[in-house]
């Protein structure tokens, strides 16, 4: 019988991976799309978004995200609890906000990654979507969902959970 081999997050880590764009999904590895202009853009204005508007909170742009044995993930952003990551990665219960911006990966993110972040606990997912030039808000993980799910459109104003006193606008 001919089985795939499903890596641990430990033997994922010593692999001689590239060094960005491959992730390890419940111990199947995904080699991600190139990052485009468009998503790059997005990117850096949103983490100068928020460094700039959560000063109290640290923002990991485009870095490591452990979720249990089998899952490595990096997200395009992640705002996180100020402590000192040096000795470990990230762990869900640091996130204060994961966000995705999917121009290429919109079905992966919102397939393959969303479940395992609701499953994980993540509280709060936004993924702008730049094809449909709109952001998607995933809010209570139960599951491998999430109970609240808002679209906003540009112009738009929301504040994560993490920071209810502290509205920003739906970027374009």
């Amino acid at each position: 019988m001919v089985r795939p081999y499903r890596f641990s997050l430990e033997e994922f880590l010593r692999l001689p991976l590239p060094e960005r764009g491959v992730e390890l999904l419940r111990g199947e590895i995904y080699q991600m799309a190139p990052i485009g202009p468009r998503h790059a853009y997005m990117v850096n204005r949103l983490n100068r978004l928020l460094v700039q508007t959560f000063p109290q909170a640290l923002v990991q742009p485009q870095g490591p995200l452990a979720l249990g044995e089998d899952t490595y993930l990096e997200p395009d952003l992640l705002l996180l609890r100020p402590k000192d990551y040096g000795g470990a990665l990230p762990e869900p219960g640091d996130v204060l906000l994961l966000v995705e911006v999917a121009e290429a990966s919109l079905a992966y993110d919102l397939e393959k990654k969303l479940p395992l972040y609701a499953e994980a606990g993540i509280l709060e997912v936004w993924v702008v979507d730049l094809n449909a030039s709109r952001l998607l808000v995933f809010r209570g993980p139960a599951g491998d969902h999430y109970r609240e799910q808002l679209w906003l459109s540009p112009g738009e104003k929301l504040a994560p959970l993490a920071f209810p006193d502290i509205p920003l606008e739906v970027p374009w």
